[in-house]
């Protein structure tokens, strides 16, 4: 992974480097599929990102097929699919649908803006066998008799996986705050980093909110925190597993 075709996320969005047209993306969780979508837009001219004020949303509107006049049939006019900047190659360790662990109320709209450029290829069941000396990817796909070796030619591979907690400030607070060590908390990604999800996040943290003053509760407790799986939530994972 030592390769110079080989980045980060962090080096493409924090540091913006240089990506080339073809690209392989390893890890399908919520940033490997909001990095694909930030290069299918991002053009490397382009010398930072846009501030809010500087979009488009007569763009944003006709991309989605939104007709503000009104003139077509209820509202609905024919998108129209802005020219991707590059060809994306999605993948992920686990077998099933990509994306399928998305927020429920947001992972569609990534999920349709991804497919809907049609320059980018989704891949379950990978397993990685190494980068080679020209930076391209040897991967193997499925398992059994199913199983085949691919070789994937790309300009860069961006890792979008393994993701650990970052503890450092809570050690940090610690050793700092002497009486207060027995009350420094962390939560959210930097408690869990596996597949990092906002609501559990905010769970976390409502749930410590309400008990920090109570004497029983000690650091470490705040992954205990979290609620039971409500009724609504068990038939909707139930009726989830039968459609597949």
């Amino acid at each position: 992974l030592d390769h110079p075709n080989v980045l980060s996320y962090i080096d493409v969005l924090r540091n913006k480097a240089k990506v080339g047209q073809k690209v392989a993306v390893i890890g399908a969780g919520g940033i490997g599929f909001d990095v694909s979508e930030y290069l299918l837009h991002y053009d490397d001219t382009d010398d930072r990102d846009k501030r809010p004020n500087e979009v488009d949303a007569d763009q944003f509107l006709e991309s989605w097929g939104v007709d503000r006049s009104n003139s077509d049939r209820g509202g609905l006019a024919k998108e129209r699919i802005e020219n991707p900047h590059r060809e994306i190659i999605l993948m992920q360790r686990k077998k099933g649908k990509l994306g399928a662990g998305l927020g429920k109320t947001t992972g569609w709209i990534h999920r349709s803006t991804l497919l809907r450029s049609k320059r980018v290829e989704m891949i379950p069941g990978v397993s990685y066998d190494k980068v080679d000396e020209n930076g391209h990817l040897h991967v193997t796909i499925g398992s059994g008799k199913e199983r085949q070796s691919r070789v994937i030619v790309v300009d860069n591979i961006i890792l979008c996986a393994g993701q650990i907690s970052n503890r450092t400030l809570e050690d940090e607070a610690k050793n700092a705050f002497g009486g207060l060590a027995s009350k420094v908390f962390t939560i959210g990604g930097a408690y869990e980093a596996g597949e990092l999800d906002a609501k559990r996040a905010i769970d976390m943290g409502t749930r410590l909110a309400l008990r920090i003053k109570d004497d029983e509760i000690e650091p470490g407790d705040q992954g205990s925190l979290g609620a039971d799986v409500g009724a609504e939530e068990k038939m909707f994972n139930i009726l989830k597993g039968i459609s597949g």
